[in-house]
């Protein structure tokens, strides 16, 4: 008879004063809080990463990790820790009032921040929705697409994605906005120069001191991001936002997001969309 999987044999010893160290570094690098019930989710990513390294224990591995001995692991520890949970077009209703925003702008060139973009697809969904709103491959449209995870930085810059994630997208977009594969690529696409050209992808850190950006946007999202920080890094993640919007800015959260609780300077726009609140200048 099989072992049950609470009788299975783990490869490394991972105590509960090893998840706690776990959690205190990646809040401290990335803001992230880890729930007590992510004990089990934990212990299979960074088991990797003893695998990757040749360490035998947890408690090495994270002494080495807290003591600088392993040079760039702690770019893999955080990248394996971040969940990155993303599809084109995710939570549809934001785009046509995205489109909606755009035509109204103005100023130009537009410019967009996308401050999570994971593997590339919300952004290249931003890009799509501009290239409709203006008819055309190359609208007035500039996206900075950041995320804190490198690997996935690299996806979305190569732009290559397998046909099972362009799924359910309407065959008029695929047409206009994707190559299909050849050969050793077929069974894959690839979103095009034109929309490539549009995004550039940087590595950024929210709870970095600086951010390496310029300016302020006319657009940012922000869209399942904060469900993973406390209410304090929250405020102050926000609250850096705010001086990045130009007055009439919009900002794009995830559905089970709510800033109204968090910060003053908003008001809601509409479904999870907010925009800066006046009154919060005069206050």
């Amino acid at each position: 008879m099989s072992p049950t999987r609470s009788e299975t044999v783990k490869e490394f010893t991972f105590t509960k004063g090893d998840f706690e160290r776990v959690r205190a570094l990646i809040y401290q690098k990335a803001g992230i809080s880890l729930a007590d019930s992510k004990q089990e989710m934990v212990y299979s990513r960074l088991a990797r990463r003893l695998r990757a390294t040749g360490i035998g224990s947890f408690t090495r591995y994270l002494d080495d990790l807290e003591g600088g001995h392993l040079g760039e692991e702690w770019q893999s520890f955080t990248n394996a820790l971040t969940t990155n949970l993303t599809s084109f077009f995710r939570e549809a209703h934001h785009f046509p009032l995205l489109a909606e925003h755009l035509k109204k702008v103005r100023d130009k060139p537009i410019t967009i921040w996308c401050s999570a973009s994971s593997t590339g697809e919300e952004p290249y969904s931003i890009a799509m929705t501009a290239c409709e709103a203006f008819n055309t491959l190359t609208p007035p449209v500039q996206i900075i697409a950041t995320d804190i995870d490198t690997n996935v930085l690299a996806t979305g810059a190569n732009g290559v994605y397998s046909e099972e994630r362009i799924g359910k997208m309407e065959p008029e977009r695929l047409k206009k906005f994707f190559q299909r594969g050849k050969g050793a690529q077929e069974g894959m696409v690839r979103v095009r120069s034109e929309l490539r050209n549009m995004v550039t992808f940087r590595q950024l850190n929210l709870l970095a001191d600086g951010w390496p950006l310029q300016g302020q946007f006319d657009v940012i999202f922000c869209r399942n991001v904060m469900i993973y920080f406390d209410k304090a890094t929250q405020r102050k993640i926000l609250a850096r936002f705010v001086p990045l919007m130009k007055p009439d800015a919009l900002l794009f959260a995830g559905h089970s997001e709510n800033f109204l609780y968090v910060s003053e300077s908003l008001k809601l726009r509409g479904k999870t969309v907010y925009e800066l609140d006046p009154r919060a200048a005069s206050r």
